[in-house]
């Protein structure tokens, strides 16, 4: 028997050792010289935690109100494309874990499992991203499928105009879907267990959001070709005005940066505000999104629902959001480090890693709920050489 994750670094070790390596580290890499991807996590450094003591600290909690829903953890399960192909219906895994962990689940525009599956799984819990068509009718039908679906909220993602330079999967050759080369062939014979999984499935898993749209009768390989050539239109806040007037729910944009993109999409209806650097996958000069959670705050005031995500790794990375000024955070990664190393088992012990983290940590320093206006007073900002630099 597997001993339980001590750590979120235990299952990425994992996923890891069970993943041929173009697999992996097209889940670990990121675009250019990977600073962005590192700086997403070292924006937590310059931060540190003055503790109140002499409480009693015996009963805490960590639920979050999110657009009227209570949520029993300040975090959620990010979308992570293509998770299918890691471990077999690691989508539906996504959703499941989140069900009973009563958080939610942004499914992944590039999923293999399909909208409705997800949904019906955990109604509740289920948010759809949508990566816009180069076919608008596409889109108005994604759309139409989500709502009926009964998906939350819509995610709408406005960070990759053009795809990002990621050196990792050019020197393995990675494409998608997958092409079978020597390489592949022996990464695959020295990871069994992930090559087993693949070939006892039926190999490339069908794309069941895209396989709608795709001529009748096309492998999964041509469906996900179809989905490639098909999505990642290029948007401007015209089409966003449309997604506006077609989705009936809570509307969400994600990869919000700057102040004055914040405040367009207010404008034009949007819910909430969802800031991110897509993990630092698409340019690897972006600023932390941790880093712009002070200043989109004071931009858009203290109502409008601010969420992010990157670099979450410890329940402590969370509190550090929120006391900056989040209502929520979102992470990847690490939930999707363990479906690829362990299933569903692997999905509840990276949210159960962060959630008894995030309590744990609550303890020490004295905080015994979330409400925002005590929060600030726990967080100091930090210089280069470890000495307080002022209040954050």
């Amino acid at each position: 028997m597997v001993k339980p994750a001590v750590s979120i670094s235990d299952l990425r070790e994992r996923a890891k050792a069970r993943l041929p390596k173009i697999l992996f580290d097209w889940i670990d890499g990121g675009a250019g010289d990977e600073r962005g991807l590192r700086e997403n996590e070292q924006a937590f450094d310059a931060y540190r935690f003055l503790p109140r003591y002499m409480l009693d600290v015996s009963q805490r909690q960590q639920q979050q109100n999110l657009f009227g829903q209570i949520y029993a953890s300040p975090f959620g399960i990010a979308p992570t494309g293509y998770a299918g192909l890691f471990r077999p219906g690691a989508d539906l895994m996504l959703a499941a874990a989140a069900r009973e962990a009563r958080i939610p689940y942004i499914m992944s525009g590039t999923s293999t499992s399909s909208i409705e599956e997800a949904a019906a799984i955990a109604p509740e819990n289920v948010w759809y991203q949508l990566y816009a068509a180069v076919d608008a009718g596409i889109t108005r039908d994604l759309i139409a499928r989500a709502a009926r679906a009964g998906c939350q909220a819509l995610v709408v993602t406005i960070d990759i105009p053009i795809a990002g330079k990621r050196e990792r999967d050019l020197r393995n050759g990675f494409d998608f879907p997958l092409r079978i080369s020597p390489g592949l062939i022996w990464d695959g014979f020295c990871h069994p267990g992930w090559t087993l999984d693949y070939l006892r499935t039926g190999g490339l898993p069908v794309m069941k959001n895209w396989a709608p749209y795709a001529p009748v009768g096309i492998t999964p390989v041509q469906v996900a070709q179809f989905a490639n050539s098909h999505s990642f239109a290029v948007q401007t806040w015209d089409h966003f005005k449309l997604f506006r007037d077609l989705w009936p729910r809570k509307l969400i944009v994600k990869g919000v940066m700057h102040p004055e993109d914040a405040l367009m999409a207010l404008r034009l209806g949007a819910d909430g505000l969802y800031i991110s650097n897509h993990g630092g996958r698409q340019y690897d000069r972006s600023v932390a999104p941790l880093a712009m959670v002070p200043m989109l705050r004071r931009a858009v005031g203290r109502d409008v629902p601010l969420m992010m995500d990157g670099g979450i790794r410890r329940g402590s990375d969370i509190l550090t959001a929120l006391c900056l000024g989040a209502d929520f955070v979102f992470q990847g990664r690490p939930t999707l480090y363990g479906a690829a190393a362990q299933g569903l088992e692997g999905v509840n012990q990276a949210i159960g890693i962060l959630r008894s983290e995030l309590d744990n940590f609550m303890g020490q320093i004295g905080c015994l709920d979330l409400g925002r206006d005590k929060l600030p007073d726990f967080l100091v900002r930090i210089d280069a050489y470890g000495l307080l630099q002022s209040e954050a």
